[in-house]
């Protein structure tokens, strides 16, 4: 099994998934410029990771790839249960962070072309930007007001959002006055497989 994988991107859950499943895998970092390659562009033509290759399958987006490696390892409880209810709630929020948190840092990291050489319109798509990651971040800091995972234990929707505190950390997006994000996140950075993932993606924690 090959994952490929942008260090610190959202390929970085399936790459803990992977890790904690246990099982022999192969991790491929792959370059900016190389996902847009002809090569790369026949497997995922959105030119994205992760990218996940078992035999004949190739398999891109992040819910489809985790959903099938709990469905290949149900023992490594990738969704923090192996319940059908619990598990469909780990998949609401990993679905969550996976579309609508995810989609709103879109133009911190990259502004529309429209806006590039327009000043004043660029940072007003970055300030509402931010706004709205962390109306979205207040989301998941009200839920951990009254628990300490998005699943029943430690899954891989704790893992996604997880990756993008780190994003925010990067950008210097301050969401300490989200009080109970922090705790978590370092709760996250303290287990074994995302502190294995880091070291091989070369990533501090």
């Amino acid at each position: 099994m090959k994952l490929y994988y942008l260090p610190g991107a959202c390929s970085l859950v399936p790459h803990v998934a992977l890790e904690w499943i246990g099982n022999p895998y192969e991790a491929v970092a792959a370059g900016r410029e190389e996902i847009k390659k002809p090569g790369y562009l026949a497997m995922n033509p959105l030119g994205a990771v992760p990218l996940l290759i078992d035999g004949d399958l190739v398999l891109s987006q992040n819910i489809a790839i985790l959903t099938y490696l709990d469905a290949l390892a149900p023992q490594a409880k990738l969704f923090g249960s192996i319940t059908v209810q619990d598990k469909a709630k780990a998949m609401k929020w990993l679905a969550f962070f996976n579309s609508d948190l995810h989609k709103a840092f879109g133009p911190l990291f990259r502004l529309p072309a429209y806006a590039e050489d327009n000043q004043p319109l660029a940072d007003n798509i970055r300030r509402s930007a931010a706004e709205q990651i962390l109306r979205y971040l207040a989301i998941a800091d009200d839920h951990l007001s009254r628990h300490i995972y998005f699943g029943e234990t430690l899954c891989v929707a704790d893992i996604y959002l997880y990756t993008e505190l780190r994003w925010c950390k990067l950008l210097g997006l301050d969401y300490s006055a989200l009080r109970h994000l922090e705790s978590f996140y370092q709760r996250v950075a303290e287990n074994e497989g995302v502190k294995a993932v880091l070291g091989q993606q070369g990533l501090s924690a």
